[in-house]
């Protein structure tokens, strides 16, 4: 059973939601038979790069807080995300725009690595506190999950994989999105947000009571006796 989520790289419960579902899955009995697929959303499309500022810093300017309120706020997130066994910088994370880093996970995807580019990509923007829209880091970055160089260089000196990540917003809009992180279980049921763990659970489960109805699964008892195999042994 599939999967899909929808999410920014800098969107703090992103990560946090990241941890949650992978929490849900691996309780879950039939977690062997259940798929992930990484969808790219992009909370600022239009989002400038800028090294120099911090998200403390650029949250105090548009949203019109004052930093001593907007450390506050921050805090709290990074109180949630350790919850989760996550480390937090707020206030060393650069503003970047994410559209790169989001071409680079389709890469990814394509070589069967989508979840470790995901994981990378988050890390290296909370924790790392790293510009994730730069060539050098993203390059890094392909480069430790084993994506090939030259690949890597390609995407991000043209415009590849553009077209899947404008793809994956539009479907969003098809589906009713407007906040990340935004899950979808074999496209019947939905979980917007990283909600308490029980929602994860709950939903987990009527997904995949569903989704049995029309994929019956085998279940085998214990042991095995003799046959015949495909390739003439034991016959």
């Amino acid at each position: 059973m599939k999967i899909e989520i929808w999410s920014d790289v800098a969107c703090p419960f992103c990560y946090i939601g990241k941890r949650k579902i992978e929490k849900a899955i691996e309780r879950f009995p039939q977690k062997d038979k259940i798929e992930i697929e990484w969808k790219s959303f992009l909370l600022n499309p239009d989002q400038v790069t800028q090294p120099n500022k911090s998200s403390e810093e650029y949250l105090a300017e548009v949203k019109g807080w004052s930093l001593e309120q907007t450390k506050e706020i921050t805090a709290n997130v990074a109180n949630m995300a350790a919850q989760e066994g996550l480390e937090y910088h707020l206030d060393k994370t650069v503003v970047a725009n994410t559209k790169k880093a989001h071409r680079l996970l389709h890469l990814a995807k394509t070589v069967g690595k989508g979840d470790e580019m995901k994981e990378s990509l988050l890390k290296a923007y909370f924790t790392d506190a790293v510009n994730i829209d730069d060539d050098a880091v993203l390059l890094e970055l392909g480069k430790k999950v084993g994506l090939d160089e030259a690949a890597v260089q390609e995407v991000l000196t043209t415009d590849k994989y553009e077209s899947e990540v404008d793809q994956d917003i539009y479907e969003s809009r098809q589906l009713g999105v407007r906040g990340v992180p935004f899950f979808v279980l074999d496209r019947k049921f939905g979980v917007s947000g990283a909600q308490p763990d029980e929602v994860f659970d709950q939903t987990l489960e009527k997904a995949w009571a569903e989704y049995a109805k029309t994929n019956p699964v085998l279940e085998l008892s214990a042991g095995n006796g003799e046959s015949c195999e495909v390739d003439g042994n034991n016959c």
